[in-house]
């Protein structure tokens, strides 16, 4: 059996094509993904769709109340205050990578700050 991996993101509205690549690369680490999760009020943006095309994956939409059910490694602030988990990147990784799914990789974050992705693997 091959190990199966999610890639979860969070982003702010200016993030492009590159800024998800960005933070995607950094965060992949070379594992093959076999599918891409964010909130479902930002599956519509262009670039992430953009994005998901180039590499040929499935967009899995989260639903924006469940990222409150995922205790996430990282805390922003921010973060809690606007969507209720500490990471969206993360949370929508876990939750794309169902009940046994655990974290592989915390989110990283693109060099223009603008988009953050994190990696979990599915069991």
């Amino acid at each position: 059996m091959t190990d199966d991996y999610v890639a979860g993101f969070g982003f702010r509205e200016q993030a492009d094509f590159h800024s998800l690549k960005d933070a995607f690369d950094k965060a992949a680490g070379g594992k093959t993904i076999s599918c891409l999760a964010a909130p479902a009020d930002k599956c519509a943006h262009q670039g992430l769709r953009a994005f998901a095309n180039a590499l040929n994956l499935p967009l899995t939409k989260i639903d924006p109340d469940d990222l409150q059910t995922k205790v996430t490694p990282t805390k922003s602030e921010a973060v809690l205050a606007a969507r209720g988990t500490g990471s969206v990147a993360e949370a929508c990784a876990l939750i794309a990578a169902g009940s046994h799914g655990r974290l592989y990789r915390n989110r990283e974050i693109s060099n223009d700050r603008l988009a953050v992705c994190a990696i979990a693997k599915r069991r």
